[in-house]
């Protein structure tokens, strides 16, 4: 792709914005198919608890909440204030064991997710990308922000 169809994920490497949010699933997911042997104990991270279901909720609203972000600003609209807890709440279903069921749900779900946002950053020109309607980041940045999720994944870890 052009250079104007890329994000830079690091000095060395460009992404363009859809490979930056699969890339991120992918990442997620793989560090996922290691959870069904999570032993129920939490891991804190910067003042935070993160369990499997927690990350893949978290990976999940990031994902839809600025979906619905991005598709008010191409309708024109106000973009709707979210009302998560985010990862400063874990709930009691963020405690439950981590099944290999839960892991195809999550699969399922995130795999969806990220194919809806890569048919919709495809879509958009390299001048929408970049000179984004309303208020907030252009969607090429809302495309390398959303590659921070894996965050939550990173604070479970890779539990094989």
């Amino acid at each position: 792709m052009s250079d104007t169809n890329t994000v830079t994920a690091t000095p060395a490497t460009a992404l363009t914005p859809a490979d930056a949010v699969t890339g991120m699933v992918d990442h997620v997911l793989a560090l996922a198919a290691t959870w069904t042997r999570w032993d129920g104990r939490p891991a804190y991270v910067d003042d935070r608890v993160y369990t499997p279901h927690k990350a893949i909720r978290r990976v999940a609203d990031h994902m839809v909440d600025h979906l619905a972000e991005l598709e008010a600003r191409l309708a024109g609209e106000e973009t709707q204030p979210d009302h998560w807890h985010a990862s400063m709440v874990t709930t009691d279903a963020d405690r439950a064991p981590f099944t290999q069921e839960d892991l195809d749900e999550a699969r399922s779900r995130l795999t969806r997710l990220a194919r809806i946002w890569a048919h919709r950053l495809d879509a958009l020109t390299g001048e929408q990308l970049d000179h984004s309607p309303g208020e907030g980041w252009s969607f090429r940045e809302l495309a390398v922000h959303l590659m921070e999720s894996g965050y939550y994944a990173d604070a479970v870890g890779d539990l094989s």
